[in-house]
């Protein structure tokens, strides 16, 4: 039997989800350290990571990292943060999650073959992936 979720916690779970999205930071991160999970998923398994690097917000990102996220979770879609932030052109953010762990060819596109399909090779060279 399918327990239908608390609207409240509904709410709340959107509204951390918007955090990431904005690059709220400080927020982000206050409601981590009460206890919120640094690996929080959505609907189609993006993480608070994955949503926050999409987005360009590189503070936000090295913030989630800091406190124990997965650089490199996949979503439902098989995508990381690393392949979403090369897709997006958002270098801070590839810097960060680097930074943090992430594996350039982990993930469906991996972060490398995005970077082939956009012909960005300082990031094929920064991936080591020539």
């Amino acid at each position: 039997m399918t327990e239908t979720p608390d609207p409240e916690v509904v709410e709340l779970a959107t509204k951390i989800f918007d955090l990431a999205r904005q690059g709220e930071t400080e927020a982000l991160a206050a409601y981590v350290d009460a206890g919120v999970p640094v690996n929080l998923t959505n609907d189609r398994g993006d993480s608070l990571v994955m949503l926050a690097a999409y987005h360009g917000h590189a503070d936000a990102v090295r913030a989630l990292l800091a406190r124990g996220a997965d650089a490199g979770r996949v979503n439902d879609r098989g995508q990381t943060p690393l392949a979403g932030a090369v897709f997006k052109g958002e270098n801070d953010v590839i810097k960060a999650l680097l930074d943090g762990g992430a594996d350039p060819a982990a993930g469906t596109p991996s972060a490398v073959d995005t970077a082939r399909m956009f012909g960005k090779t300082e990031l094929l060279e920064l991936f080591g992936a020539e």
